[in-house]
């Protein structure tokens, strides 16, 4: 895995359809650090089939996602990005990621190329982390907070800060995990 790359970016140049019937539509477009190994299509695909999950941000109904080529007005850039240039990108907007962890500031959610390929050893499927990080970072561009663990053995609010731990939580990746209910917690402290 490459901690570093050079900082400039390839985007996806496809769309894909409209995920979610209700609420407001984000449009987003996807870009992958040159350098990372990651072709933008094969990421762009990936953060597609998170959100167009029944379990994402679309079972609240408040929002739905299309993804679209770059190029085309959009509100949202999910970038994947080496550990050296997310921690540039993070810092400019005041995040500390020190090479492990993944941020959002303003349209810009950023995806540690490090976590996106090595996951945490509580997340034993590579896949559900990835999830995880998607609709966590998704969930700060749409206004969501950080919040901790309700109780112990209780499914961990993807807004948790499961990067961490899960702080007696069980993992999940998803905020509406039975495609219904929302999962959340008491607000993180400041």
């Amino acid at each position: 895995m490459p901690p570093r790359g050079n900082g400039t970016f390839s985007f996806s140049t496809t769309g894909a359809d409209r995920v979610g019937e209700r609420g407001h539509v984000v449009r987003y477009i996807v870009a992958t650090e040159d350098g990372s190994g990651i072709d933008p299509e094969t990421f762009a695909a990936a953060v597609h089939a998170t959100l167009a999950d029944g379990r994402s941000w679309i079972a609240g109904g408040r929002f739905s996602f299309q993804r679209v080529p770059a190029g085309t007005p959009s509100e949202l850039t999910v970038h994947l990005a080496t550990p050296s240039t997310t921690d540039t990108m993070c810092g400019r907007r005041g995040v500390r990621t020190r090479g492990e962890v993944s941020c959002r500031g303003g349209r810009d959610v950023i995806i540690n190329l490090k976590r996106w390929l090595l996951g945490v050893a509580w997340y034993p499927q590579l896949e559900d982390y990835r999830d995880m990080v998607v609709n966590h970072e998704v969930g700060h561009f749409l206004g969501n907070g950080h919040v901790v663990c309700p109780r112990a053995g209780a499914p961990a609010p993807v807004m948790a800060r499961q990067t961490f731990g899960l702080e007696g939580c069980v993992r999940n990746p998803w905020p509406y995990p039975d495609g219904k209910t929302y999962v959340t917690g008491p607000a993180a402290p400041r």
